[in-house]
């Protein structure tokens, strides 16, 4: 038989089983012995020790507040804050401020999970065994921080961006039909390349549909706020977009997506055609020179006409300078500029989670979602190649065939 010696030890033993429980137990001990720790920083002496006031110091201990759970990725653990009296100023805890109960990580992580697909009515299902029984989950809490979506969109919205020094600008559109509205509406998106080589979301904005007229009033919002004129905007073929830019911004240059031009013009050949078709048309942009792509163009033509593919042919001519503009810009930044797939991959990942006629009562809140699916995708946006050469791009430094033609237009900042 086990003495009691043995028992208690065996008990206390950490096992597979108990390592989750006693970890939370262990970071429950840290996070209070924190609390404590600050007042005794801010009182100056250990509790139950005294001292003389300084220049009219004051302040003790007031025991402790009620029982709070505080959930936190690691689980939910239970603190009591300690209570001071007798300050000039109210005491509040950098550790752990008054009314909260997530840390920042868990809060962020709900709407994340909301976004990629989990229903209000999952949460507690999904999370009570990971963050624990007492974590403080529900419908509404993922609804409150819905309505926060809505204030923290208006704010990014009506951000100033006169500081941002844009040289490239990806614009796109995606529908989206909300359950109560009768029409789609075009949510209009713009991703800046910025002279640091990083990428930002821009802007975002919902209209009637990718007209011009809601286009220009998408781009005149992005000058009013300071954005200066792009270097170049690259879109796809819709119209709208292009007469905006001229009535706005006419001194940007343009690019059109060669992703789009390609399934334009493998839409006019047979499907017979197409095995022969597809080397030829796609390796067109990626001519080492504009001479090289032309000649490029020609022979694809000519092997159009040869199968008496004429439709094809004429596609391809459609809007052939804001094709190749991209030969006026660094080499290493011509991946980038060819599409505007910078756009488009995270919102075929967005297309996935915007079942809209389900999940969205109006387009607003649909918009609102989008934001926030947009700047998640932000934090993972690849840095253009070669971003040293980007300053130079926003100076106006002008690029033949890819290497470097011309000083700068205007003078170094």
């Amino acid at each position: 038989m086990k003495d009691k010696n043995t028992r208690e030890t065996s008990s206390s033993r950490i096992t597979w089983e108990s390592l989750e429980n006693w970890v939370r137990l262990k970071i429950q001990g840290w996070v209070q012995d924190l609390l404590v720790s600050e007042v005794t920083e801010l009182l100056g002496r250990e509790k139950s020790e005294r001292r003389k006031p300084v220049d009219g110091e004051s302040g003790s201990r007031n025991g402790y507040g009620k029982p709070r759970n505080l959930t936190m990725g690691s689980g939910t653990i239970t603190v009591r804050r300690p209570r001071v009296r007798g300050l000039e100023e109210t005491f509040e805890s950098r550790v752990l401020p008054l009314f909260k109960r997530r840390s920042e990580s868990v809060s962020e992580l709900l709407p994340e999970l909301y976004l990629h697909g989990l229903a209000h009515g999952d949460f507690d299902l999904a999370l009570r065994g990971l963050l624990g029984e007492k974590a403080p989950l529900s419908a509404g809490t993922v609804a409150r921080l819905k309505q926060k979506w809505h204030v923290e969109y208006e704010e990014w919205k009506n951000r100033p961006l006169e500081e941002l020094e844009v040289c490239y600008l990806w614009v796109d559109g995606v529908y989206v039909k909300a359950g109560l509205e009768k029409d789609k509406a075009a949510v209009l998106v713009a991703i800046a390349g910025l002279s640091d080589g990083t990428k930002v979301v821009l802007a975002l904005e919902a209209g009637h549909r990718e007209s011009e007229a809601a286009w220009s009033s998408f781009l005149r919002g992005l000058k009013k706020r300071g954005m200066r004129a792009p270097q170049l905007v690259i879109g796809d073929g819709h119209l709208g977009i292009w007469a905006a830019m001229r009535n706005v911004f006419p001194e940007a240059e343009e690019q059109r997506c060669w992703n789009h031009r390609i399934l334009n013009v493998l839409d006019r050949i047979p499907k017979k055609h197409q095995d022969d078709a597809k080397p030829m048309l796609t390796g067109i942009p990626y001519a080492e020179c504009l001479e090289d792509c032309e000649k490029s163009k020609k022979e694809f033509q000519d092997w159009c006409v040869e199968n008496g593919l004429h439709d094809a042919a004429k596609v391809l001519d459609e809007d052939w300078d804001r094709m190749v503009s991209f030969y006026r810009f660094p080499k290493a930044h011509w991946v980038h500029l060819r599409t505007s797939n910078v756009v488009e991959s995270p919102f075929a990942g967005l297309r996935l989670r915007t079942d809209a006629a389900k999940r969205f009562k109006k387009v607003e809140n649909a918009t609102a979602a989008i934001f926030k699916l947009l700047l998640i995708a932000e934090k993972n946006f690849r840095r253009l190649n070669a971003p040293e050469l980007m300053r130079e791009v926003y100076l106006g430094v002008r690029f033949e065939d890819g290497e470097r033609k011309s000083k700068s237009k205007v003078a170094a900042a």
